[in-house]
């Protein structure tokens, strides 16, 4: 035991942050007024610590194994500080490729998908509604001023989507994985399109419709409880967006996800998918128990692949990309903002969560998502994940369509529509 004594002492030394452990058995090391303190149950979970497997200890944390007070900002950067090194996987070797494909077949059937989709998305709207801003938009906001609210940053997102997609009156207009309505009501009011989204949540179906009937909008505006894969062909749409959605997807359904929104979009129709990408060329979760815990606890299904990847598939779609955007720490200050809006209201979140998941369960849930919120903040800061906004184009083969020769889309090619 001593040699594990003193590799962690050696680490508290190092870190960013001071940082005290309390051992089984009553005994303390590190400094008295520590700004985080780690509290363990048994000695694995000591070991766990210091071997850098961080993952591991959130999931002892969400599972009472261990207890950590301090602010979730400083025991992040602690975290940051115990890890051995970058938890981006440089894994590359073909049996470990080919185990991750196999993986993927297995976690996205349809019915898998839906099932995922509703352990995440249906946990209870209240909850949701404690730290998310009043539309409920559960994606990347878009600092456009430093000194934006997130309200107003979340907003903000909503136009900057609408305009690149250069949204017109009367415009067919789909949005795949439309969450609790954002930007689906913000294009319908704002730019007045004919508006359809599709989701696999109960609740969020349930949701917008109520909102949909409330405002008047049943003529112009629907939400269909509705995988993608399902989606009618034979109608097709001017425009289409998927925002946070497409992480859902699997890397083995990437490239038929985006074949499908190649038949959906009208010939020179635009397309926005915006959506969290990885830090590793190769597909694979972050380490040091990291992936592990997103994948047991917050999103079971879901997988990341590099920007060059989204793009390889978007080609083999048939989807042309015309201008990409990355939004990185404009989604680590999202995240920071929802982190800080629970960490302020946490007694009401416990309320809410054991109303509907009992006190074992619900406390379960807030831990995993108090460490979920503030670490994903963290990997965005630190660039081992990434967000980006891909729009792209199903050229309509004809030379004089749009503004340049050769455009064959609404595309302009410059970006100056998207600012006046």
């Amino acid at each position: 035991m001593e040699p594990l004594l003193r590799k962690i002492e050696i680490q508290l030394a190092d870190l960013p942050v001071p940082l005290a452990i309390g051992l089984p058995g009553g005994k303390r090391i590190g400094p008295v007024d520590a700004a985080v303190r780690l509290e363990f149950e048994d000695w694995s979970g000591v070991a766990t610590l210091a071997a850098g497997q961080i993952g591991h200890v959130a999931e002892d944390y969400v599972e009472q194994r261990v207890r950590i007070h301090g602010r979730m900002r400083d025991v992040m950067a602690a975290a940051v500080g115990l890890l051995p090194g970058s938890p981006v996987p440089s894994d590359t070797s073909w049996w470990t490729q080919l185990m991750r494909r196999a993986r993927s077949i297995a976690l996205h059937s349809p019915q898998k998908d839906s099932e995922q989709i509703r352990f995440h998305y249906d946990i209870s709207d209240d909850f949701y509604d404690v730290w998310l801003d009043p539309r409920r938009v559960y994606s990347c906001a878009y600092f456009r001023e430093p000194d934006f609210s997130l309200a107003q940053a979340q907003e903000a997102k909503l136009d900057h989507i609408c305009r690149k997609l250069m949204l017109q009156p009367g415009e067919r207009f789909l949005d795949i994985g439309a969450g609790w309505g954002g930007l689906l009501l913000w294009a319908a009011e704002h730019y007045g399109v004919q508006a359809t989204g599709i989701t696999l949540s109960q609740n969020q179906h349930a949701y917008v419709n109520r909102l949909i009937r409330e405002r008047g909008l049943q003529d112009r505006v629907k939400l269909l409880l509705l995988d993608y894969r399902e989606l009618d062909e034979g109608q097709s749409f001017d425009k289409i967006a998927s925002v946070g959605m497409f992480e859902h997807v699997g890397q083995v359904n990437m490239t038929a996800y985006f074949s499908k929104i190649f038949r959906l979009l009208a010939p020179g129709g635009l397309v926005m998918n915006h959506g969290i990408t990885a830090g590793a060329l190769e597909p694979g979760q972050l380490g040091a128990g990291m992936g592990e815990f997103i994948g047991k606890y917050i999103f079971p299904g879901g997988e990341l692949l590099h920007a060059s990847l989204v793009l390889r598939e978007m080609a083999m779609g048939g989807l042309e990309m015309v201008d990409a955007e990355n939004l990185r720490p404009h989604y680590a200050r999202t995240l920071w903002a929802w982190s800080d809006g629970l960490e302020e209201q946490l007694e009401e979140a416990r309320v809410v969560l054991e109303s509907t998941h009992g006190p074992e369960d619900g406390g379960r849930v807030l831990r995993a998502y108090r460490l979920y919120l503030a670490g994903s903040a963290t990997c965005f800061e630190h660039g081992w994940i990434s967000l980006h906004q891909f729009l792209a184009t199903r050229p309509d083969g004809k030379m004089n369509t749009g503004a340049l020769r050769g455009a064959q889309s609404a595309y302009p090619f410059n970006r100056e529509y998207i600012y006046r």
